[in-house]
């Protein structure tokens, strides 16, 4: 009798997931890349829900356009909309290729690294106090009346 251990079907599920969710964070600004007028990311609504609803930026906003810009090559650009894209990036690759390699090999590979409370905590930290800074600057640099225009109720 051949026995399935429900926690490696788990596993594997999340790995596949995890998989599909990098490529996906790296193929759509791809293909925005791909039709990229310049324009329309300067001018078109933001189709962050947070953004839409508040008129202002969520702690992603700004990662789609600045993995657009890493692949046209513009790093200083890519930065400039969001510190963290191009670590985004990275990061990503990262976990496609480890998360491939644990499907083929069946070894696990960084679970001390990629299951960590302590760099959990420590990333989030910094991406709260980042975000802080960018609200600060956003506040500064906008009226009442464009923050109102850069939501849905204008």
């Amino acid at each position: 009798m051949i026995s399935i251990n429900y926690t490696d079907n788990k596993k594997l599920k999340l790995k596949i997931f995890g998989i599909a969710g990098a490529l996906l964070t790296l193929v759509i600004p791809f293909f925005l890349m791909l039709h990229n007028d310049h324009d329309h990311l300067q001018t078109d609504q933001s189709l962050c829900p947070f953004k839409m609803l508040t008129g202002f930026p969520c702690p992603g906003c700004g990662i789609t356009k600045s993995l657009v810009y890493l692949y046209e090559g513009d790093v200083a650009k890519s930065f400039s909309y969001h510190l963290f894209g191009p670590f985004a990036f990275v990061f990503c690759i990262v976990v496609v290729i480890t998360l491939t390699a644990e499907l083929i090999s069946g070894k696990e590979y960084f679970n001390s690294i990629f299951y960590s409370k302590k760099i959990a905590y420590f990333l989030g930290i910094i991406l709260v106090s980042y975000h802080l800074g960018r609200l600060v600057y956003f506040v500064k640099d906008h009226t009442s009346e464009e923050i109102i225009k850069e939501s849905i109720w204008r």
